[in-house]
């Protein structure tokens, strides 16, 4: 009885070492020598201070700038130490009013675009986070900020085509836009020609 209390003790210690302390210390080394951005939470620094993350969305709400998709994290958009989902069915009702009023807020702000809405644009993804959006939801935002920003449509969209992270290897998934990111360049398009500034922790400000 000894002996077999003994052997698993040693056992769970044995264990214990190797996937408590010496695999997470094996992993996290070789994340930071081989994938060191990536480990360190793919960060964005802007004139030596971080701005962002290249993985986690931020709130946009400036005609001037780009919007990302809606966030259902609480109790602020976007919360990092938050990830969660709407879980609203498509069959209920608060999701369609939620989209409805989206739709109307898009329309308000751009009333001379006619188009349909991009999906992605009035609905949250799945962690709350996402900092991508579609090409086309790109796109449908170009004219409100040419006229808001006084920036020519052929600038905005290079600067899409500039932040387009295309499918991986060619074929997985979607092409898709870094909101933070093109705001990021679209701001130092107006930092040469408007002087604007811009805080990503809360949105920019003209």
């Amino acid at each position: 009885m000894i002996k077999d209390i003994k052997t698993a003790l040693l056992l769970f210690l044995i264990l214990a070492v190797m996937t408590g302390l010496i695999y997470p210390l094996t992993m996290t080394g070789i994340g930071q020598v081989v994938f060191p951005r990536q480990a360190n939470g793919s960060l964005i620094r802007q004139h030596g201070r971080v701005v962002g993350s290249s993985l986690i969305g931020q709130y946009f709400r400036e005609p001037q700038y780009f919007w990302s998709r809606p966030s259902a994290t609480s109790p602020v958009p976007y919360n990092g130490a938050g990830s969660s989902a709407s879980n609203l069915g498509p069959n209920n009702p608060v999701l369609a009013q939620h989209m409805a009023a989206r739709i109307k807020a898009l329309k308000a702000a751009d009333p001379a675009e006619k188009g349909p809405v991009p999906v992605d644009l009035v609905t949250s993804s799945a962690s709350g986070l996402d900092p991508n959006i579609s090409i086309a939801a790109a796109l449908y935002q170009v004219p409100r900020i040419a006229q808001a920003g006084g920036i020519r449509i052929v600038t905005l969209h290079q600067l899409i085509r500039e932040n387009t992270t295309e499918p991986l290897l060619g074929f997985i998934g979607e092409p898709v836009v870094n909101v933070v990111k093109l705001n990021l360049a679209l701001h130092d398009r107006y930092t040469t020609t408007h002087g604007a500034t811009v805080s990503l922790t809360k949105g920019p400000q003209s």
